[in-house]
């Protein structure tokens, strides 16, 4: 699978880094005890170890959500139309910066039959934005940019893009594209094109990919479209799962081909039912009657024992497009305190810039992730303050 990202942060002023400790030997296999590749080095000897453990209970204890994806766009009332009236999602809140001259966007998608009765923009929205359960699309507008016919994003899917799509789950991949296609929509890969028939790939008003996939009969919502993924290219699978699963996610497939990976993970609801070996025949399925989205790591083999390897993550000033994604926890500082012991590098501390109370992680590849504080800090469900 070919993609790659590019992004604009929640602020365009922030700048940030998280970096998992060079001390991290890759693997060529995932059965290896997936703590070890996340510990601290081992040259401070047991004490390290007792700090190391320490950090990881507090950062569990933040209870880590998956909460966005984020995609800039030229032309917000194009893609906001796109999303909302051709993929069923809801805008469910707006947030301007007038001074910073951008705006944000936010979709999800609601069950079936579910009234959003909230106006974005208003304090109400933002409380529900901010405490939601699911992922939202963050759509990121600099304004002015609709203006410029010249102007473009970089959609990925060029050599070491990172970001790779987003995807929608559906009743009928053949009935949906034809809607589609009758909207005026363009394809990169229609349902029986390809080797790989019965999916589809269309551009959004960016020219972003978005994957068009048959949602599983035994799924128990019945919405026409649902946001079923976001994919990432990573370089070393035995790095990046156990990363991904100390902030909530759960690995719940894997499937496996002659020259490439795939890694699905997926925020999954406390109490539920557990879900199968990701390995089993049972895993596809049960990922198909998934209500919320999965993070898709894509693995092409080799890449781990390249040293220099490296992926773009959107954020470089070619290539802008992807820019992050974003995870709520219950305390921003000890959720960073966390990751500072455990030798995260960050691109920006809760502490640093102009927007105080949030940050941004990088994780083993580079990409960006956005720390945001479940709730927000005032009676407005701010979830940063202005210095």
């Amino acid at each position: 699978k070919i993609l790659r990202t590019t992004s604009v942060l929640f602020c365009c002023s922030l700048g940030l880094t998280w970096s998992v400790s060079s001390a991290f030997s890759p693997s060529s296999s995932l059965l290896i005890k997936r703590h070890q590749l996340f510990k601290t080095t081992l040259r401070g000897g047991s004490r390290s170890l007792v700090m190391s453990s320490e950090a990881e209970k507090l950062l569990r204890k933040q209870n880590w959500s998956w909460q966005q994806t984020m995609l800039r766009v030229k032309d917000p009332k194009k893609s906001v139309a796109f999303y909302q009236g051709l993929l069923g999602m809801t805008l469910i809140d707006k947030i301007e910066f007038p001074d910073m001259k951008f705006d944000l966007y936010f979709l999800t998608t609601l069950p079936a039959g579910k009234p959003y009765t909230l106006t974005p923009g208003t304090d109400e929205a933002h409380r529900y934005l901010w405490t939601m359960p699911g992922v939202a699309l963050e759509l990121t507008h600099n304004y002015d940019t609709e203006k410029d016919e010249a102007f473009k994003y970089h959609p990925g899917n060029q050599e070491k893009d990172g970001f790779g799509h987003v995807a929608f789950n559906c009743r009928d991949v053949y009935a949906a594209c034809e809607k589609l296609e009758k909207a005026g929509v363009s394809f990169k890969k229609k349902p029986d094109e390809g080797r790989m028939k019965g999916l589809a790939f269309a551009y959004d008003p960016d020219g972003y990919w978005v994957e068009i996939i048959k949602r599983s009969e035994a799924a128990a919502f019945d919405n026409e479209f649902n946001l079923s993924q976001t994919m990432l290219r990573v370089k070393d699978p035995a790095v990046s799962i156990p990363f991904y699963e100390r902030l909530g996610l759960t690995l719940v497939r894997e499937n496996h081909f002659s020259d490439f990976s795939l890694y699905f993970m997926a925020n999954l609801q406390a109490g539920g039912p557990p879900p199968p070996d990701p390995k089993s025949e049972q895993a596809p399925e049960f990922v198909r009657t998934l209500f919320g989205p999965v993070l898709e790591l894509t693995h092409n083999h080799g890449t781990e024992k390249q040293p220099d390897f490296t992926h773009f993550n959107g954020n470089e000033a070619d290539r802008r497009g992807f820019g992050h994604i974003g995870f709520l926890v219950d305390d921003v500082k000890e959720a960073c305190e966390a990751c500072e012991a455990l030798q995260v590098s960050f691109k920006k501390k809760p502490a640093d810039g102009k927007m105080k109370g949030l940050a941004f992680i990088q994780d083993p590849d580079g990409y960006w992730i956005e720390v945001i504080k479940r709730g927000g800090y005032d009676e407005h469900a701010t979830p940063y303050w202005l210095e």
